[in-house]
């Protein structure tokens, strides 16, 4: 489960066992999970995130698209 990036409250990471998917990005805070695509962003599935939060997040997923694309695919292309 490698992190990709922190910020505040967020982790946003990969499952190891995500390789066959498109790319997507997990955050976790606490004990809650959401999942985005990330080409194009779009939401995927939630566990526990309010509306409010999932703004939020997204909002920091298009500020980081571009490293966390990088990230996808040099960790899943080695």
């Amino acid at each position: 489960m490698p992190t990709v990036h922190q910020e505040g409250p967020y982790t946003f990471l990969f499952f190891s066992s995500d390789k066959g998917e498109p790319p997507h990005i997990h955050v976790q805070r606490d004990r809650m999970l959401v999942k985005y695509w990330l080409n194009p962003i779009a939401f995927a599935k939630n566990r526990g995130f309010p509306e409010y939060e999932l703004n939020r997040i997204e909002r920091l997923i298009v500020k980081h698209e571009v490293m966390f694309m990088e990230a996808w695919y040099a960790y899943f292309s080695s």
